[in-house]
Order: structure tokens, then C-alpha cells, then sequence
């Protein structure tokens, strides 16, 4: 199996596993190769070459319907990932807390809002970017 890091390196699996995880929280039981090549706007190829790698690396179970295919995420793999990024995030979240708590409540609180805000500004503007640029 290939390392998962390697494997949700490339762009266009991370585009195709957020598509996967997008249409199963709308309760989708399963998303076709061409609704995948219709969101991303790739090739049917390219979509199924990277496909095949996440495949591989039980990112993704597939559920044949005839001659159609439905993958939907399988999520246990980015275990690894998690259990490799949790100590750098408790390291930051404890410096987070070492400067907070020398703050009032209030301005704490405030912090934390205008942080929040913030992240979710980036991550919107940031997907509305690599949607229009075509990733």
C-alpha cells in the first residue's frame, strides 16, 4: 500500500475525497465517476487513474450497479494522518492557551470569535479560489 501521505498529497485526490465526504454528508449513498468528472471538471480518465490510487489505499470503497460505479469515502486510513498531526496540534493548542489565559474573558472570548471568523473566511475564500481555477 502506498504511504497515505503520498497518496492525499495530490491535489486532485484531496479535490475528490472532499467530493466524496461533501455528497455523503447530503446523504448520498454513493457518487458516480461521472458526477465526479462533472464537479472537478477533469477527464474520466484522470478522475479514474486517481480513483484507483485512493482505491488502492482503501480511501474509497466502490459499490458496482451495473456498469456504474459509486464510490463514497472510507475515512479509517486518515487515521494515520490524525494520529500523526495531534501532537503538533496539542502543542499549539497549549501555546494557544497559555496566551489566552493571561487574557480577560471578554477579550479571550472575543479572540476566539475573530479567530474562528477568520479561519472560516480563509477556508471559504480559499475554496471558492481553487473551484474557479479549475483544481
Amino acid at each position: 500500500m502506498a504511504d497515505i501521505f503520498d497518496v492525499i498529497a495530490d491535489g486532485t485526490r484531496r479535490d475528490i475525497l472532499q467530493i466524496l465526504l461533501d455528497r455523503s454528508s447530503a446523504g448520498e449513498r454513493g457518487t458516480s465517476v461521472s458526477q465526479i468528472v462533472q464537479e472537478l471538471g477533469a477527464s474520466q480518465p484522470t478522475v479514474s487513474k486517481h480513483l484507483k490510487v485512493l482505491r488502492e489505499a482503501h480511501l474509497v470503497s466502490v459499490r458496482e450497479e451495473g456498469q456504474h460505479r459509486f464510490y463514497s469515502l472510507s475515512a479509517g486510513p486518515l487515521d494515520e494522518v490524525d494520529e500523526w498531526l495531534v501532537p503538533f496540534l496539542d502543542d499549539v493548542a497549549a501555546a494557544d492557551e497559555e496566551t489566552v489565559a493571561g487574557l480577560p474573558d471578554s477579550a479571550a472570548h472575543a479572540a476566539d470569535v475573530v479567530g474562528r471568523a477568520a479561519a472560516s473566511a480563509k477556508h471559504a475564500w480559499e475554496n471558492a479560489w481553487w473551484k474557479r481555477n479549475g483544481r
